[in-house]
């Protein structure tokens, strides 16, 4: 009985344990952020983790001709390390955990305005929910897996 008991623990640990680490991996790679204003591409971000946390970095940037083609974060606060760098390889997510089938208690960087935000994510049909907040103000955006070259 105890032998049967211990094999039905380890057979239930394995599942489980096969099911956070898909879904730690579904959220691992490149996704082509969204505006949620324009409904345009913005950047792509690569995201990977690094010890049990998830952490996002800009590596491709869509930009329009009138606009800075290697911008830098001048909006961000002074005491912020990312003042004045460049965004296209800059970490603009980062200490994401994750909790109950969601990423959260991490921030989420702004470049184009300079401000960080609270942040939680979740995939949703395929595409992932970045939803970055003050209290109880929020935006969400969709970014799609991306598949094309950097």
């Amino acid at each position: 009985m105890k032998r049967l008991f211990i094999l039905s623990a380890s057979i239930i640990f394995l599942l489980i344990s096969n099911v956070l680490f898909a879904q730690h991996e579904d959220i691992v790679g490149l996704w082509k952020t969204i505006d949620d204003e324009t409904m345009k591409p913005k950047s792509v971000v690569k995201l990977y983790l690094e010890d049990g946390k998830l952490y996002g970095d800009v590596v491709k940037l869509f930009r329009r001709p009138d606009e800075d083609p290697d911008p830098v974060c001048d909006k961000c606060d002074d005491d912020d390390p990312r003042k004045d760098q460049k965004v296209l390889g800059m970490t603009i997510l980062k200490d994401m955990e994750f909790d109950d089938g969601d990423w959260e208690d991490g921030e989420i960087l702004d470049p184009k305005k300079g401000k960080t935000y609270d942040c939680k994510m979740w995939i949703e049909d395929g595409k992932l929910q970045v939803r970055g907040y003050i209290m109880f103000f929020f935006r969400t955006q969709e970014w799609l897996k991306y598949e094309g070259e950097i």
